[in-house]
């Protein structure tokens, strides 16, 4: 989940599972996977970014890891 904020300045979590792609037409529109598209006030670049940044925490996650003692 990433933290953005609409063009309206409402802050909003999203989904980036959801995210098909990012334009910036000059204002910054994410195309979700159910059609719907969103615009920010964030740049296309820092969208990537925050995509980045939680996946990189999702994968970083000491509970997330497993150990099977057999």
């Amino acid at each position: 989940m990433i933290h953005l904020t609409r063009i309206n300045r409402v802050p909003m979590v999203l989904n980036s599972d959801l995210i098909e792609h990012v334009e910036a037409t000059p204002d910054t529109v994410i195309a979700l996977t159910n059609g719907q598209k969103l615009v920010v006030l964030e740049s296309a670049e820092q969208v990537v970014q925050k995509v980045i940044e939680f996946r990189r925490l999702i994968a970083n996650r000491p509970d997330f890891v497993v150990a099977h003692e057999d």
